[in-house]
């Protein structure tokens, strides 16, 4: 029977281990789907596409190639607080210097107490978090417990470290509530798994960073630490031309995320600029 199952692709929690996932692979099998029909998908993607080997120059340098390249830009930020976790993204899309989009939901709610942002791709980052939401849900029911988000983060690192080198692109954050009060982690498409007290991620982020460091304080006030996410997002879309549309907040707590406002660039732009003329 088992020599049936293991010709059919089936694993058993020896195997997990054996291959290096641990009990989180145990416990939650990483989910797969087709890769290129190529010998060898990261040549593929390196022969086809800008994405260079390590240490070599990208494709883009040389004014002759029909590389395909991979363009990408965002602006997302998460950060922790005496009073929780502040995350603030903004909603546009771009296809290289097409706008693809301008109401991209780039917040993906994993569960009541778990979100996860988008940057990069697009499609890469919509099916993890939400095979993410899912592998958190059966923990949930096979433990009668919520995962904690050092777990959930794992969780992810370990299903994209699968694929390292087949062409994902991906950069979120994981933030929660679970037993151990706030939490904040970093994941992207290379299995890299940091845990921290502030992020920005994406095209946009140099400029977030700029405003995110100047106001700063851990012990601001609510008000104070959701108007820094806003604002910090509202000047990269003003000077990042692959950010823009609204900019959507977030609140979690221990009672888990709220939804605090969506609020359009363009009007932010006249708000703030009236302001800094009222100060002058």
């Amino acid at each position: 029977g088992s020599h049936a199952l293991h010709s059919l692709g089936a694993t058993t929690m020896a195997d997990d281990f054996a291959l290096g996932g641990g009990l989180d692979a145990a416990v939650a099998p990483a989910a797969s789907f087709a890769v290129p029909p190529t010998a060898d998908p990261s040549m593929f993607l390196r022969t086809y596409t800008d994405m260079a080997e390590p240490g070599a120059v990208s494709g883009r340098e040389d004014p002759h190639a029909t590389k395909i390249r991979i363009e990408h830009g965002t602006t997302t930020l998460a950060f922790k607080f005496a009073q929780g976790v502040v995350v603030a993204v903004d909603s546009r899309a771009t296809a290289g210097s097409w706008i693809a989009s301008q109401t991209v939901k780039k917040v993906i709610e994993i569960n009541p107490y778990l979100l996860g942002t988008m940057a990069g791709g697009a499609a890469d980052c919509q099916f993890w978090e939400h095979e993410l939401g899912r592998q958190c849900r059966l923990y949930q029911l096979r433990n009668k417990e919520r995962i904690s988000v050092a777990s959930a983060s794992k969780l992810l690192a370990n299903m994209v470290y699968n694929y390292k080198g087949m062409g994902l692109s991906m950069g979120t954050m994981i933030t929660g509530w679970d037993k151990k009060g706030p939490g904040l982690f970093y994941v992207d498409s290379d299995g890299q798994r940091l845990k921290g007290e502030l992020f920005s991620v994406g095209s946009g982020s140099t400029y977030a960073y700029g405003v995110l460091d100047t106001g700063f304080d851990f012990d601001m006030s609510v008000k104070d630490a959701l108007e820094l996410g806003r604002r910090s997002i509202y000047h990269a879309t003003h000077r990042d031309a692959y950010s823009g549309g609204v900019v959507n907040l977030y609140h979690v707590t221990e009672q888990g995320w709220v939804k605090v406002s969506q609020s359009d660039v363009g009007e932010l732009h006249w708000e703030y600029q009236d302001r800094a003329r009222n100060v002058v």
